[in-house]
Order: C-alpha cells, then structure tokens, then sequence
C-alpha cells in the first residue's frame, strides 16, 4: 500500500512538473500583447499605437494599447511592474516616467528594480519660447532680462513634476535668475495663458507651439538638446548659451523586472524593426523626434541616470508633490 502511494505521489508530481515544463517551454509570443500608456491622445499613446502593427506582424500576436492614466504614469508603471514577468505587458512611456519617479517619496512599486528596459524608442528637443511682449531674442538677452528684472517673469508648465517643469528649474539654477514657476492643468492651459499674455516664459515639445511659432504669437530662442536639432538648424542650442544643459524628450518600453532575458532581446529586435520602417521614420519626425534605439542594459542605464539627476532638481528646488 505504501508503496503504491508513493508511485502515486511520484507520478502527480512528475506529471505537475511536466505541464510546468511546457509552459515554460511554451513559444514566445502566445497569446495577445499588451501596450500599456497613460492618456488616450498622448505622445506615448500615439507612438504606442503606431508601433502596433509592426510589433504585431514581427511577433505574430495582436498587439493592443492599453490606457491606463493618472498619477503622474505611475497607474501604468505599476500595472507593468507587477504583470506576470513574461514578456505579454509592456509599458510605453516617456521622459515623464522619470520626473514623476524623483517626485514621489512613495511609491507601489520598485522604480529600478520592478522594471527593466527593453529599449528607448525615440528622442527630440523642447524648444524655449518667449511671449513677443519679452524683450528677448536669445537664451542671452532672456537671462540678461530676468536678472534685471527678479522675480517679475513667470513661466509656465503643464503641471507640477512634468519634464518642462523640471527642465525649467535646471535652466533657472544653471542660469543663476529669479523666474515665477505657474503651473497649468495640462498643456492646453499653458499654452493659451503664454499666447495671452499672462505668463512668459515656456519649455515645450516642438510640435506642440510649431503653428504659433510660425505665426509669431510666440519666438523660439533655444533648443533643449546638446546641440542644434535638424528640425530647427538655425535655432542655436540652450547649451550654447549655458554649455552642459540637456534636457531631450525621449519615449521608451518596459516590462516586468524578472522577464527571461531571451524575451528582452527578442522583443528589443522587434521593437528596433518597426521603428526603421519609412512610416516610422515619418511618424517619429511628427514629433519632432528622430528613432533612438538602445540596447536594454544601455536604456536602463539612461533611465536610473535621469532618475538621480532630476531627484537632486527635487531637492534643490524643494518641490513637492500636487
């Protein structure tokens, strides 16, 4: 009898481990992928949905977009760091990731440690732009005017933590001026309030004030990029003014930490296919944005730097959370 009982035992574990086996052992993809973003409409929401049929045809599985807004992209974050670590949830976000990262004291989840990169996506410059009222045509004379006039111009953001907060904050100390921080509810609002008249002063994607630029409602001085963009080779670069200032917009993809390395690479492969295709390359310059792809380790060493400088913004300029 007991020894009976032991066969048994022997062959419901030999044959748990068998269905263990195969599911390991299971192809990968097999089963639909999930693009996890914050807002429908948003730079990362549109790039993700751009990329879902390219993913879709290299990996032979449907690719969906997944929208999950809130909490400065940490709703998203989170979902991603605790999904099933098996390659199926993705996160697609962008510069943002980070700021809202060094922002937060708290978190649900291990920033570093509960996300592992797969590879950036793309990456382009904020342009610096003045309302017409300011008597100042280049990095230079916006400096030369805020140093002369302390604490009397303000600039604006789409909110409290966001990049062009942040990249205002660096410009600000690296500049050694006095400006007004207004926070906005979102782009929309700050950028009316600037054509208006009643802030002054705004760091922002290029394709989000490029009608108004042309228009001359607002003047472009600066680029954010280390050097001159391609998209605006006769704005000189920020850095030319204050050498060292960077502050790119970049979009890139996540997954849960503990994924098999194998998945990474395949997926890292796949992601760098459909960011090559001419359609890609045209979405990307949309943007205002070039394709940036990254191995993982080099994109997670981007993000864990970017987390660290903008924790030291945090400190400096003693923000806090909305």
């Amino acid at each position: 009898m007991a020894g009976r009982m032991v066969m048994v035992a022997f062959s419901a574990s030999f044959m748990a481990l068998g269905v263990s086996l195969a599911y390991a052992q299971a192809p990968y993809p097999n089963k639909t992928i999930r693009l996890v973003t914050t807002n429908v409409g948003g730079s990362s929401d549109t790039l993700a949905r751009v990329l879902t049929q390219g993913l879709s045809d290299g990996l032979g599985q449907p690719v969906i977009v997944d929208n999950r807004p809130g909490a400065s992209q940490m709703i998203a974050a989170d979902l991603a760091a605790k999904a099933p670590p098996d390659g199926h949830t993705l996160y697609i976000t962008s510069t943002t990731y980070t700021t809202g990262v060094a922002l937060m004291a708290k978190l649900p989840f291990d920033p570093v440690n509960d996300l592992t990169g797969v590879t950036m996506v793309a990456r382009g410059p904020m342009v610096l732009v003045v309302h017409p009222s300011v008597p100042a045509k280049t990095v230079k004379e916006l400096i030369a005017v805020a140093r002369a006039r302390p604490g009397q111009l303000n600039y604006t953001s789409s909110g409290i933590g966001g990049i062009n907060h942040f990249g205002m904050e660096v410009f600000k100390s690296m500049a050694n001026i006095d400006i007004v921080h207004v926070p906005h509810k979102g782009m929309g609002p700050a950028i009316t309030d600037l054509m208006a008249g009643q802030v002054q002063v705004l760091l922002v994607s290029l394709t989000a004030v490029e009608t108004q630029m042309q228009s001359g409602r607002l003047r472009a001085i600066g680029v954010s990029s280390p050097k001159r963009s391609s998209f605006l080779p006769n704005l000189p670069a920020i850095a030319e003014t204050l050498p060292g200032y960077d502050n790119d917009l970049w979009w890139g993809v996540f997954v849960a930490s503990k994924t098999p390395k194998p998945i990474i690479d395949r997926l890292n492969t796949e992601f760098h296919k459909a960011m090559a295709t001419d359609d890609m390359k045209k979405r990307f310059a949309e943007f205002g944005a070039l394709g940036a792809p990254t191995t993982p380790d080099g994109f997670n060493t981007i993000v864990k730097n970017e987390i660290a400088k903008w924790k030291k913004v945090v400190q400096a300029a003693n923000i806090k959370p909305e």
